[in-house]
């Protein structure tokens, strides 16, 4: 299928099941938190999902490249980048297994029901308004600071949308987690399973990957650290392999 491409965008292939994505590098581009998230989260076969804050749909292109999930669904408040993630569905000929929805996350569970999915995906903003330097690029600014939407939407959403032990997945930053864990156990939903992300073996986590049960009982997995680079601009095995280099 032919699939118009806009100014100043651009085509990036994602060496998943030969797909691509369309990209605009003056809005927002996906990053490597996406690509962990689509690797740590577990989809089963005839599930469901949806992700909060698709952006250009980079997780559930991905999610429907790696797993036996049923259906996908990304939800996007930004109509420039639903628009995209719209198009690179149809460039990959997904339209039966992917829909992009444009609405705002603190609205979702109304948008969606009630116990709708069996998993919630989601890379949410990670900065709130005192911390980092906001973007003077809008989308950008909307993509990485909590702008339109908090932690405890992105939380409190997930676990009225979740189905009883449905799956929630997020990336975020390590800074948080105490905030992270404390917030999802308000809502329910059980922290079980937290991969840390390294820059380099000797260097502080930049991210954490975390798995959440709702009305799950308290028992968490911490799994082995997740080490990106073995050393400047060599990416370690595992790195490649969620890749799929």
């Amino acid at each position: 299928m032919s699939v118009e491409l806009l100014e100043n965008e651009r085509l990036d292939e994602l060496h998943r099941n030969g797909y691509f994505i369309i990209q605009n590098p003056q809005k927002f581009c996906f990053g490597m938190d996406a690509v962990l998230l689509s690797g740590f989260a577990r989809v089963k076969h005839e599930e469901t999902v949806l992700d909060l804050g698709t952006g250009t749909g980079i997780i559930p292109i991905l999610l429907e490249a790696r797993t036996e999930g049923a259906h996908f669904t990304g939800l996007e408040i930004q109509p420039e980048s639903a628009d995209m993630a719209r198009r690179s569905v149809c460039y990959n000929h997904l339209e039966d297994k992917i829909n992009i929805e444009i609405g705002n996350i603190k609205d979702a569970s109304h948008q969606f029901g009630a116990s709708s999915f069996h998993v919630v995906a989601t890379n949410p903003p990670y900065m709130t308004g005192q911390h980092g330097l906001t973007n003077q690029n809008e989308a950008k600014a909307i993509a990485r600071h909590e702008i339109l939407c908090s932690l405890e939407d992105v939380i409190r959403e997930s676990a009225k949308i979740l189905k009883p032990q449905g799956r929630f997945y997020m990336v975020h930053r390590p800074f948080r987690l105490a905030e992270i864990m404390a917030v999802m156990h308000q809502y329910g939903i059980e922290p079980k399973r937290m991969q840390l992300v390294y820059p380099f073996v000797d260097k502080e986590p930049n991210m954490v990957l975390l798995e959440g049960l709702r009305g799950g009982n308290p028992r968490i997995t911490v799994e082995k650290p997740l080490i990106v680079y073995k050393e400047p601009g060599v990416y370690t095995d595992e790195i490649y392999d969620i890749y799929g280099y």
